[in-house]
C-alpha cells in the first residue's frame, strides 16, 4: 500500500496566530526541495482573509488561491482555512536572496547555514515588474527618505496628487521604516505602511513587506547580499522519492505566453519532468495547470515504480 504522505499534503490542525512570524525551514538535502506542511486553521466570523493571511504570515493572494471555496471577506464561523505554509524551493542557487515573482514570495537563505526563512511580499503592478535579474543589495536604510521618480510623480499628478520631491520618513512615507535598495534602477525591498498589500501587485516595482517581517530581516541581510528575481509559476521539485509540482497563476504579462489554452506549459513541464526519474502522473499535472492554487501536490509514484510515459 503506498504510503498516504505521498497521495496528499501533509495538514497540521492550528490556531490563529496572533502576529505573523518569519518562516524558517531547515534546508532538505540537494536532492530534495520541498519545505513544510501544510496547516489548517478555523476561521473566526470576524476574520478576512486577510486578517488570517497575517496572523499566519502569508501574502493575501495565495491564501485566497489556495482556498477557492472560503468567502475572502466574510468566512463562515468556524470555517476550515488552508494555509499554504508548504513550499518547493527555487531552483537554481540556494544563497542570498530569492525572489519569485509569481508566487509574490521571498526566499532568503543566509550564508553559512542549514536553513531557509522565506516571507510574503507585495509586487509591482503591471507595467511595473523589474524583470528577471540578478542583482545585489548595494545599501540600506533605516527611517528613509523617498525621493519620488519623476515617473511616479506625474502619474500622481494627473490623478490630482502633488507629491513633494522629497518625503521624510515617518508615518506619511511609503516605504515604511527600513529600505534595502538593490543594485538595479531604483527597485528595493522595504516595509510599508499600507500592509493589507503584501500578497498582491501593489508596487512600483519595489518589493513589500510586511513591517515586523523587514523589521526581523534587516540586520540579517549583509551589504552585498545576492538578489536573484525570478518569475516562475511552475515549480518542481522532489521529496522522499516523490515529485511535486506547485503551480499558480500566471502574472498577466506572462498569460501570453502560458494562454489561450495549456498546451504551452503542459509541454513545458515535460520538458522539466525529463531529468527526473520517476513515472509522471499527467492527469495530475493537466488538473493543477487547469487549477492552479499554489499548493504543492504530489504528481509522480515514488521511485523505482511505473513509467513515466504510461500516465501520460
Amino acid at each position: 500500500m503506498k504510503s498516504m504522505k505521498h497521495v496528499l499534503p501533509t495538514l497540521i490542525l492550528s490556531s490563529l496566530a496572533a502576529t505573523a512570524q518569519a518562516a524558517d525551514y531547515s534546508l532538505p538535502s540537494s536532492d530534495d526541495a520541498v519545505i513544510g506542511e501544510l496547516r489548517l486553521v478555523k476561521a473566526r466570523y470576524e476574520d478576512t482573509l486577510y486578517e488570517v493571511a497575517r496572523q499566519n504570515n502569508l501574502g493575501f493572494e495565495e491564501l485566497v488561491d489556495s482556498n477557492p471555496q472560503v468567502d475572502r471577506w466574510m468566512p463562515s464561523k468556524a470555517e476550515a482555512v488552508t494555509l499554504p505554509t508548504q513550499y518547493i524551493l527555487p531552483e537554481g542557487s540556494r544563497s542570498g536572496i530569492v525572489i519569485n515573482l509569481a508566487e509574490y514570495r521571498m526566499y532568503y537563505f543566509p550564508a553559512g547555514s542549514e536553513i531557509v526563512k522565506t516571507f510574503p511580499i507585495g509586487i509591482g503592478k503591471e507595467g511595473w515588474l523589474p524583470g528577471k535579474l540578478a542583482t545585489k543589495v548595494v545599501s540600506k536604510k533605516e527611517n528613509p527618505d523617498w525621493i519620488p521618480p519623476a515617473s511616479i510623480r506625474r502619474e500622481q499628478a494627473a490623478l490630482g496628487n502633488i507629491l513633494p520631491p522629497i518625503v521624510k520618513a515617518g508615518p506619511d512615507n511609503p516605504l515604511g521604516d527600513y529600505m534595502m535598495k538593490l543594485g538595479y534602477d531604483s527597485y528595493g525591498i522595504h516595509g510599508t505602511r499600507e500592509p493589507q498589500g503584501v500578497g498582491m501587485r501593489v508596487s512600483h516595482g519595489c518589493i513589500r513587506m510586511f513591517p515586523e517581517d523587514i523589521q526581523y530581516l534587516f540586520p540579517q541581510i549583509p551589504l552585498g547580499t545576492a538578489v536573484r528575481i525570478i518569475n516562475e509559476p511552475y515549480k518542481l521539485g522532489m521529496r522522499d522519492g516523490v515529485l511535486y509540482l506547485e503551480a499558480h497563476r500566471p502574472l498577466l504579462e506572462q498569460t501570453s505566453h502560458y494562454r489561450p489554452d495549456l498546451n504551452t506549459q503542459f509541454n513545458e513541464l515535460m520538458t522539466r519532468t525529463e531529468k527526473f526519474p520517476v513515472p509522471i502522473q499527467w492527469s495530475k499535472v493537466r488538473q493543477m495547470l487547469e487549477n492552479p492554487d499554489g499548493v504543492p501536490r504530489p504528481i509522480s509514484e515514488p521511485l523505482g515504480t511505473g513509467s513515466q510515459t504510461a500516465a501520460r
